[in-house]
């Protein structure tokens, strides 16, 4: 996957600490040592205590002498819910200027998706999101068109995890270096006839869970109509016909061995494809040897 430009600036450092003192600031509790690794940390009654107190609905666990009015707690939580978003919004401004080119001229952004945009942003506290977010501004600051307000939505829907996980799926997949789909390769197979139809070696499959890509994820990331969970086969190849695709940077070129070979994969859909551009290129080389080997019998594959 192409990535858009890395920033000249140095690494981001994850703090927790907001620029408007007026966000109320959570203290992090250290666990007293039990000698039990696993009860270190913070309860879930004091986690939740934190939260309530950072989002103003901790009134109704104050004694009712000491409770700030009902209508004053309501306009501090609106005023610190107004402030938090500010400042999730300029953080990500600030990250995506970094992105952004000061010598290429491009066409005039569209304000309505600038809009749409900061509407969907303004809650996104998270570092990591947060960068991503800043991507996708910069790259259709950039390039107008790049991102639609539909892949906006679906990717503000999306968690931490779920991100990770289509990052995972670039990490494995290919682009066609004429077109802009992106597919995982599945397997492949040689359509069956009379003289191979006994050939236990006749179809192939690429085991992704071998690579930290279960079927299970596949059904994640298509719930997140990222990718079509139904698998599609290219049409019958004939002997030394091949393909040609880009894996993550790498030129690769797949030749039939045999007459009517074809591939199996799933297909990136186009939301999918658009937050593809946010993925660093990060080759396997286990995975791509995989490949080689999976494929062999009725495929050859040529790097560069």
């Amino acid at each position: 996957m192409k990535d858009i430009n890395e920033p000249s600036t140095a690494p981001l450092v994850i703090t927790e600490e907001p620029i408007n003192t007026e966000v109320i600031k959570t203290t992090e509790s250290t666990a007293k040592n039990s000698g039990n690794k696993k009860n270190a940390g913070v309860s879930s009654q004091m986690q939740l205590l934190a939260l309530a107190k950072n989002f103003v609905l901790d009134g109704g666990l104050i004694s009712s002498e000491k409770q700030m009015p009902l209508e004053e707690r309501t306009q501090k939580r609106a005023r610190i819910a107004a402030l938090r978003k500010q400042e999730n919004l300029e953080t990500i401004i600030k990250k995506s200027v970094n992105y952004c080119s000061a010598t290429e001229f491009t066409h005039k952004a569209d304000a309505d998706w600038f809009s749409t945009f900061t509407e969907l942003a303004e809650d996104v506290s998270n570092t990591t999101m947060q960068n991503l977010w800043a991507k996708i501004l910069a790259g259709e600051i950039s390039q107008p068109g790049s991102f639609s307000t539909k892949t906006l939505k679906v990717f503000r829907a999306m968690s931490i995890t779920e991100a990770k996980l289509l990052a995972k799926a670039c990490s494995l997949a290919v682009t066609e270096q004429t077109k802009r789909n992106i597919r995982i390769i599945s397997g492949a197979y040689q359509t069956p006839g009379l003289l191979n139809f006994f050939n236990k070696n006749r179809e192939q499959n690429i085991p992704f869970n071998q690579f930290s890509l279960s079927y299970a994820d596949l059904l994640i990331l298509a719930d997140n109509h990222l990718v079509f969970i139904q698998e599609t086969e290219s049409s019958p190849m004939n002997k030394s016909e091949s393909f040609h695709f880009n894996f993550n940077g790498k030129p690769l070129t797949l030749t039939a061995k045999k007459s009517s070979c074809v591939l199996k994969f799933y297909k990136f859909t186009p939301i999918g494809s658009e937050l593809a551009r946010l993925i660093s290129d990060n080759i396997d080389d286990v995975y791509l040897q995989h490949l080689k080997s999976a494929l062999s019998e009725n495929f050859s594959i040529i790097e560069g």
